[in-house]
């Protein structure tokens, strides 16, 4: 590592850079980044005008997620025997239909 790469490795870390988990795709070493730019300090390499932007982590939306728990409920009704537990997660199952309808109206 170079006394100048190092030299602008820190500037660039004082100014509110970050140090990147992933390491430079050409020799694998430290990468420092800031509005976009990853720099490695190793070897100096810049990527090609591409911009590093992270990705946001999806979560499953409401309805996706009442979804899952209706698939979940039918396979315990399924498996149920007792009718007074059946009745139980019928009114769930009815319920969750019920706001699922009232999301995709809004």
């Amino acid at each position: 590592m170079s006394g100048e790469l190092t030299k602008k490795a820190v500037e660039m870390l004082l100014k509110g850079a970050t140090l990147l988990g992933e390491p430079c795709p050409y020799c694998k070493g430290v990468r420092v980044m800031k509005d976009g730019h990853a720099l490695c300090v190793n070897c100096g390499k810049e990527p090609k005008e591409e911009k590093i932007v992270e990705t946001p982590k999806t979560t499953p939306s409401m309805t996706e997620m009442l979804e899952n728990k209706l698939n979940t409920l039918s396979s315990q009704l399924e498996k149920e025997n007792d009718p007074t537990k059946q009745q139980e997660i019928l009114k769930t199952i009815n319920s969750i239909l019920e706001t699922i309808e009232k999301i995709k109206k809004s």
